[in-house]
């Protein structure tokens, strides 16, 4: 995955009718600006409603993922997103002139050809990935559905199903990198079982429904009378009631197409968290229903860290040691309060300051209640920021950076001895006229305990 947001380099439509509803229906895909996000336009409507496409706003998951507010609804989206996420498409404007996507030949194929003919573009943000850094799990007692997400290095799902029929009384799949979703996944198609679709068109639902947009599993006997009034219903071929089986005009792709599809199913879902992870997902017996309480509990998980700590790996040697640190900075005992850098690159600067019960500013702040002064907080995080930009210049030596403002401090917390200072500093605008603004943070663990945003000058040394 690339660490920069994507967009389509051109729009794309494509046309057909829809599962629940029957209609022909036609979806296009626009590209969009930075940090857009999906959004879902119904365009067949007055004034031409908008939905973002976020898991709160999932209002039924019966038959597929339906997303709604007020009298505005859209369903059978979870295959179109699927293959954006998958593909690391971040912001994209989809339209769409009727209540569902397409359904097309039930997979996610026709999608992901799509994408690859008009192409991506990248964009100038980062790709804002939530890291999962502790287990996170959720289950439903009744169903015995489970999904649980892990630390990884990327984003990864392996899921396992099982039902009462002998064709696929257990199935697994996993996916172990994303560029693997297009062999592997696109093109397994939905499916469905014979005893489902006479429940399912009394509901009203899988108009739309036949041979060439899913497979259709006929696992319990019934009367041949029976099975050819569904056929009939469905506009299928008369099947002998007495083979069991598979009825599709298409063969299956893989014996484990059915468990292809749930995994395809869990990342259009997923898509509907706003953010892409870096975690291993473990989905037992996964539908829409758990996979929108899973998407539900991660953006409360997301906004509860509304800025994320960057990972600290004290067995790993850091980019800057101490010894370098003097080398750029100018400070000495007792106001140098960077200790090292684990992290540089072309816009952001991560590094460390252990607190220990020795500083000097404990011995009056306070004797009895030691607390690091909110005011050396942001010096720590600004001697951050310093290292980034001093170590852009030939003889950093020669030169300091300098306060011009402050503005939007923060404290959350109180910073206490033993504490390790995580301070992540992300550079708002490049040095230009010796002038630089910066966006900083400060984390112990997971919590951001303080943050604030700098306008600094270099200024060369008399």
């Amino acid at each position: 995955m690339n660490d920069k947001q994507h967009t389509l380099n051109d729009s794309f439509s494509l046309s057909g009718k829809g599962l629940h509803t029957g209609l022909n229906l036609t979806v296009t895909f626009n590209p969009a600006s930075e940090n857009h996000g999906y959004k879902i336009q119904r365009i067949d409507l007055p004034g031409q409603p908008m939905l973002d496409a976020v898991a709160e706003n999932v209002v039924e998951t019966t038959r597929g993922t339906v997303l709604g507010k007020k009298d505005v609804r859209v369903s059978t989206i979870e295959h179109g997103l699927s293959a954006l996420y998958a593909l690391g498409v971040d912001n994209v404007l989809i339209q769409v002139d009727g209540p569902e996507f397409p359904i097309l030949d039930g997979s996610a194929e026709m999608y992901v050809k799509e994408i690859r003919r008009v192409g991506m573009k990248e964009q100038d943000a980062p790709k804002d990935y939530y890291i999962i850094t502790h287990k996170i799990e959720i289950k439903d007692e009744t169903s015995g559905s489970c999904i649980t997400l892990l630390p990884d290095e990327d984003f990864s799902i392996t899921t396992m199903i099982d039902f009462q029929s002998r064709f696929i009384s257990s199935q697994f799949a996993t996916l172990d990198n994303m560029e693997d979703y297009e062999t592997e996944i696109a093109a397994a198609r939905t499916f469905v079982f014979v005893r489902e679709i006479e429940p399912l068109l009394k509901a009203g639902l899988v108009k739309g429904g036949d041979l060439d947009n899913a497979i259709v599993i006929y696992e319990r006997k019934t009367t041949q009378e029976a099975l050819d009034q569904l056929c009939d219903k469905t506009g299928a071929e008369h099947h002998d009631a007495n083979v069991l089986g598979y009825i599709q005009h298409k063969p299956l792709v893989w014996e484990n197409e059915p468990a292809r599809h749930k995994l395809l199913d869990i990342i259009g879902d997923m898509a509907l968290i706003g953010r892409p992870l870096k975690g291993r997902i473990i989905a037992t017996r996964p539908g829409h229903t758990v996979n929108n309480k899973f998407a539900r509990l991660m953006r409360k998980e997301i906004r509860k860290f509304d800025v994320q700590a960057p990972v600290y790996d004290p067995n790993k040697a850091p980019i800057m040691d101490n010894k370098r640190i003097r080398e750029l900075l100018p400070h000495r005992y007792p106001m140098q309060l960077v200790d090292k850098v684990i992290h540089l690159d072309q816009k952001s600067v991560v590094c460390i300051k252990n607190i220990t019960a020795n500083e000097p500013f404990f011995q009056g702040h306070f004797p009895d209640e030691p607390v690091m002064p909110g005011v050396l907080q942001l010096e720590a995080m600004a001697q951050a920021g310093g290292v980034y930009i001093l170590n852009l210049l030939d003889e950093p030596e020669h030169y300091s950076t300098y306060f011009l403002r402050i503005d939007n401090a923060r404290f959350r917390q109180k910073v206490v001895p033993g504490d390790t200072l995580i301070l992540k500093c992300e550079i708002l605008t490049p040095l230009s006229h010796s002038i630089c603004t910066m966006q900083a943070y400060a984390f112990v663990g997971e919590n951001c305990v303080a943050e604030a945003s700098f306008m600094a000058q270099v200024i060369k040394n008399k």
